[in-house]
């Protein structure tokens, strides 16, 4: 069996390479004639999976995208030819809750803003809103929810509609598929109309999809002086990005949101799990068995935890400056996709174990730290 497997997708080798051969490929530039002799292709989102790209694939049998998004493949196309499909659902809603919990905090120490009774709205409730729900449960935040197609399946009772929650929350996050036309299109969700409304000052994050928000009419209202605050994970047009938005961003970053070590690798042990189920092999491999020991593994608190306290320790694991500045310094030079292609380990909060003596451990807990509750020396 013949593997072809996106740069930059974590431990391939080590998961398949006893199910056939492993080669790689650049993910923006994969050619049709590669796929001439390959059974399996292992992708993420930026390889486009259509008629062109499958022209010579006679030999294909599975697709793999180790992403929750689906919108760059032609899953149709895939059922018609009888080639087997998986994506990564909840992969990564990890380390893209944990990228915007960091942004939280990192505005908050920027701007001297208490964050316990601001109100957040989680703009699509999916695997990832979901789970920054979860994780900011105990942190005195307001959580509004907005998602209408779970709302109409039944799934979502909390519901709040989009242009409430866009007249409402101090903070909005956005975590919603790209969909391009019908009732729930999602594609310029934010256009100018909706962007004039927003409250002063309300600080805007995007780790879903560029397109969810006009880049040009953002700009535009930006440099007539509406006072928004931003924090972009994605962009309209990548890798060619309007770099004009830049200066007006509190932090950037190269579509990197989901990129923890350990929410790459688990789509990757997603898509082995998927293609041995095609070829009736048992999967007998575990993620846990090939990550780093990551270089800060315990601290302890005391009793005195404040918020500044817990950003503090978000930031021991990830700071999303880090990203901001590799963006801001290196873009002109290195471009957005060798940024991405190269960026460097990050860790989940997980990774932390934390010896708690405060009143805080079940916020640490939710958040994702691993406690370890202490009673007084």
């Amino acid at each position: 069996m013949k593997i072809l497997a996106d740069q930059n997708m974590p431990l391939v080798e080590e998961f398949f390479s006893d199910l056939g051969e492993v080669r790689r490929f650049d993910g923006r530039n994969l050619q049709a004639s590669s796929l001439h002799d390959v059974d399996a292709l292992l992708i993420r989102s930026v390889t486009k999976v259509n008629a062109d790209l499958l022209e010579h694939a006679k030999q294909l049998q599975f697709v793999g995208t180790a992403t929750i998004g689906i919108d760059h493949v032609d899953t149709q196309l895939l059922a018609q030819r009888d080639i087997a499909f998986t994506n990564a659902p909840g992969c990564n809603a990890i380390a893209v809750a944990e990228y915007v919990i960091s942004a939280l905090y990192a505005y908050a120490q920027e701007t001297d803003t208490c964050l316990q009774g601001k109100t957040l709205g989680i703009v699509g409730v999916g695997n990832i809103g979901h789970c920054l729900k979860e994780k900011l449960a105990g942190t005195g935040i307001n959580i509004l929810l907005c998602d209408p197609l779970r709302y109409e399946q039944g799934d979502l009772p909390e519901h709040v509609d989009i242009d409430t929650v866009l007249s409402t929350a101090d903070i909005l996050s956005f975590h919603v598929p790209l969909i391009k036309q019908g009732e729930h299109k999602t594609y310029h969700l934010l256009d100018e109309s909706r962007l004039k409304k927003l409250k002063d000052s309300t600080l805007i994050i995007n780790a879903s999809r560029g397109d969810v928000i006009d880049n040009h009419a953002l700009l535009k209202l930006l440099q007539n002086g509406q006072r928004l605050e931003l924090v972009l994970d994605v962009w309209e047009n990548e890798p060619n990005i309007l770099t004009d938005l830049l200066p007006y961003t509190r932090f950037s970053s190269v579509h990197i949101a989901g990129h923890s070590l350990e929410g790459k690798a688990r789509g990757t042990q997603m898509l082995y799990d998927g293609l041995c189920d095609l070829l009736g092999k048992p999967a007998n491999k575990q993620l846990e068995t090939f990550l780093p020991v990551p270089a800060l593994t315990k601290c302890r608190t005391e009793k005195t935890l404040t918020e500044q306290d817990l950003g503090r320790l978000v930031h021991l694991v990830y700071d999303i400056r880090r990203d901001d500045g590799l963006m801001r310094t290196n873009l002109a030079s290195y471009g957005f996709d060798n940024l991405r292609k190269n960026y460097p380990p990050r860790r989940e909060f997980s990774t932390l174990n934390i010896d708690n003596m405060s009143e805080h451990g079940n916020v640490l807990a939710m958040l994702g730290f691993n406690v370890i509750e202490k009673n007084e020396d």
